[in-house]
């Protein structure tokens, strides 16, 4: 790739993917790489923006994992409440949130990873074996509707190779993706690939670096993105279920709210609304991956120790995803008070780099 791919776009600060402050770092060889320039803080909107779609992927998730019925898979067509309000404004509302931005750090980080190493598409090619690994295990053991296994498969096969493409193809091949996921219907994670490649050009193109210094575009495409699924929905809801027509409706109309949610948030935190919402979600997206896999546990504990009837009672799940969500933004609130990295993340950025990193903040 030529290496102004690599950089951010001109008039931006570089950004890294989680802003090491290492004076040297060494790399796969043995050898020393240069001080790497020092990266701007993290982006806050990012770490907002995650947190909220953890909240809507627990949302969305909660029932299928309790279900007993091993099979049961989150984001099937097949008997979706396409007229209730998770179908509405919940199913297949969040994921494509999470896919955005998969892409995002998946560039940030390759940013990242040119500036320390001789060799930084391994560190990428390690980071997607070990999500493998870790989605694997989460799909094998506790549930069926796991998202990481997808993500890293895709992450090999599309993402990392895109590396090799200047910018403007990622982009193209992105709306390309994006628009054939769309017409053949191939199911609710065909839309996957385009949104890693739509996340990664944007960053590339220098976007991600400027969302925090903008009021009037972010509200401006809330708007277009709301005009656009008012009438997505209205298909949705009136199409024949278990028809491709169907899966083209719930994909349009998910793709266009799940924009409408991004951009709107990105608004609000413009306003004064900003701390509040750095509190409440900023905690639970710095450890996105640790949430993601301890809400399963805490589910199947809400589900089948403690036996609360999530199936039947709609009380009995917004308890549940409250109380899993307290808890989470609890925990998560502490234990970055004192640490760097979630505990999943540090381990997961240890087999990346191959090389512990530091934890525990400095005092």
């Amino acid at each position: 790739m030529p290496r102004e791919d690599l950089s951010p776009a001109p008039g931006t600060a570089r950004l890294t993917d989680d802003h090491l402050t290492d004076d040297h770092l060494t790399d796969n060889h043995g050898g020393r790489r240069a001080p790497s320039p020092p990266g701007r803080p993290r982006i806050a909107a990012l770490d907002v923006v995650r947190g909220f779609a953890l909240c809507g992927i627990l949302i969305a998730n909660v029932r299928p994992i309790a279900n007993v019925d091993p099979s049961a898979v989150v984001g099937s067509p097949v008997g979706a409440d396409r007229y209730g309000w998770t179908g509405l404004f919940v199913d297949q509302r969040f994921y494509p949130i999470f896919s955005l931005l998969f892409g995002v750090g998946f560039s940030l980080l390759l940013d990242s990873a040119a500036g320390r190493v001789t060799r930084p598409r391994l560190i990428l090619l390690r980071r997607l074996a070990v999500l493998l690994g870790l989605g694997l295990v989460h799909l094998l053991l506790l549930w069926q509707g796991d998202i990481l296994t997808v993500y890293a498969a895709a992450g090999l096969v599309v993402l990392l190779p895109s590396t090799w493409l200047p910018r403007w193809a990622v982009a193209a091949l992105a709306a390309a993706l994006i628009a054939i996921a769309l017409l053949i219907a191939g199911g609710p994670y065909a839309i996957v690939p385009g949104l890693f490649l739509l996340g990664s050009a944007l960053t590339r193109y220098g976007v991600i670096g400027r969302i925090e210094r903008s009021t009037r575009v972010p509200v401006a495409l809330c708007l277009l993105f709301a005009a656009g699924a008012v009438p997505a929905v209205w298909w949705q809801v009136t199409v024949p279920l278990e028809t491709r027509a169907f899966s083209q409706a719930m994909a349009v109309a998910g793709l266009l709210v799940a924009g409408a949610y991004v951009c709107g948030l990105l608004a609000l935190l413009r306003t004064p609304l900003r701390p509040a919402l750095r509190a409440v979600f900023a905690p639970l997206g710095r450890m996105a991956l640790t949430n993601y896999l301890s809400q399963t546990l805490l589910v199947l504990v809400a589900a089948r120790v403690l036996d609360v009837p999530l199936a039947r009672s709609d009380g009995a799940m917004f308890l549940t995803i409250g109380a899993v969500l307290a808890v989470q933004w609890l925990l998560s609130t502490l234990w970055m008070r004192r640490h760097r990295y979630g505990p999943l993340e540090w381990l997961w950025r240890w087999a990346t780099w191959a090389r512990r990193p530091a934890l525990r903040r400095a005092p």
